[in-house]
């Protein structure tokens, strides 16, 4: 998705000590705005945990709980085998 693109709005409340941190974290970074400093901090904090964040390249096949291929299930919901 590009910057330009962002179907939804995030709305959030914030101490003035939360406020004062981000505007100092912007400013240092020169960052444009409020709002890019929030996303580049989002998508840092979930990098940081570990998560993978979507390019529009992977299918949801991809984000599966676990590896190999797809199986096939039966009519009763059990894997064939």
């Amino acid at each position: 998705m590009n910057d330009l693109t962002r179907p939804e709005r995030l709305q959030i409340m914030l101490t003035p000590e939360e406020l004062a941190a981000l505007d100092d974290w912007r400013f240092a970074r020169r960052m444009p705005s409020r709002a890019a400093a929030v996303r580049e901090l989002l998508k840092r904090g979930l990098e940081a945990e570990g998560v993978q964040l979507a390019d529009g390249k992977m299918r949801s096949r991809d984000f599966g709980v676990v590896d190999g291929p797809l199986r096939s299930t039966g009519a009763g919901g059990g894997e064939e085998g």
